[in-house]
């Protein structure tokens, strides 16, 4: 028999199990299916992280998020894209979303999402366009980070688009064992770097695990960042990373704090009535398979929440938009 397991302990087992189910093909395949039960079961709990499905929606709750005095990203959340039409129909929402008034102040999408399963060139084209778009409104584009496999051509899409794109930032992952290396490969003074621990399933030769080592190395990295004149967004919800940066100084140093909207919204609402700058990560759009599970693994004890979520809508009762914050 195995022995019990510390709550640290069971809570990081439990975010690797859903990142495990969220990487699912099996899964995946189930969501996608027209009719997909598994769809229809889960929405509600998504909704409390995909702020909406469709774009108008979504633009009047990002309001409601504005009115609490939070800086805002945005992403139109989806998956690996390989069909021309749904890539160019991905590019036109973040052309349309521009668009709009207010400005976004930032917005974010995975390269996958704009046919780099297709060829990298395909998706340094589409980022340049919604780039170039965003520089004329004054909004910054942060590129997220993918599987192990891809950050070669991620990276590589950033260095080849930052001098003609001075709004455009990364995103980097902690977890990753290449990552310290990589800091010296890519322009970092000015830029708008976003810190994430790593979302990902990686192996212990490519990747930290969650843990103590992991959260050593977040901040020893968002130190070296700052040293180099990074604007760094700590993009964590993990409230002990947080607490020790805020204790050693180095929170009054960063550009802002940064949260996936629906994780942890009072930890957050924390900061921000302490005086830090805040951001909220929002997402819309209907395949959100990987964004639900992944939100859950950045603090599995949502699981139970998302549970009270699907039980709300049973009885009638839904989740009202800037709730805990």
């Amino acid at each position: 028999m195995k022995p019990m397991l510390s709550q640290r302990a069971l809570h990081e087992a439990a975010g690797q199990g859903l990142r495990i189910l969220a990487a699912d093909e099996r899964c995946r395949t189930a969501f996608t299916t027209p009719g997909s039960v598994l769809q229809d079961v889960l929405s509600p709990a998504a909704r409390r992280y995909v702020l909406a499905a469709g774009r108008d929606e979504f633009l009047d709750h990002l309001d409601v998020l504005r009115g609490k005095a939070y800086r805002i990203a945005v992403e139109f959340v989806g998956e690996e894209n390989s069909d021309p039409a749904e890539i160019e129909r991905v590019v036109d929402e973040y052309l349309t979303v521009l668009a709009h008034e207010p400005v976004p102040e930032q917005l974010g999408f995975d390269l996958s999402n704009l046919g780099l399963s297709s060829s990298r060139d395909l998706a340094t084209r589409n980022t340049a366009r919604i780039t170039g778009a965003a520089a004329g409104r004054g909004c910054d584009v942060v590129l997220s980070m993918e599987r192990a496999p891809a950050v070669d051509d991620v990276l590589g899409t950033y260095r080849d688009l930052a001098d003609e794109h001075p709004n455009l930032g990364i995103t980097l992952q902690a977890y990753l064992h290449r990552t310290p290396a990589d800091i010296d490969t890519i322009p970092v003074d000015g830029r708008k770097i976003r810190l994430v621990k790593g979302a990902f399933t990686a192996p212990a030769d490519i990747a930290l695990g969650r843990g103590p080592a992991l959260d050593e190395r977040y901040l020893t990295l968002a130190a070296q960042l700052l040293d180099r004149g990074a604007r760094l967004s700590l993009a964590t919800q993990d409230a002990t990373v947080l607490g020790t940066a805020r204790t050693s100084g180095l929170l009054d140093r960063v550009e802002e704090i940064e949260m996936l909207h629906g994780v942890r919204p009072a930890l957050l609402r924390t900061y921000r009535e302490a005086g830090y700058q805040c951001r909220i990560y929002a997402t819309y759009g209907e395949n959100w398979w990987l964004h639900l599970l992944h939100r859950l693994a950045e603090h599995p004890p949502m699981v139970l929440t998302a549970l009270a979520d699907i039980a709300e809508r049973h009885q009638g009762d839904g989740h009202t938009v800037g709730a805990g914050y």
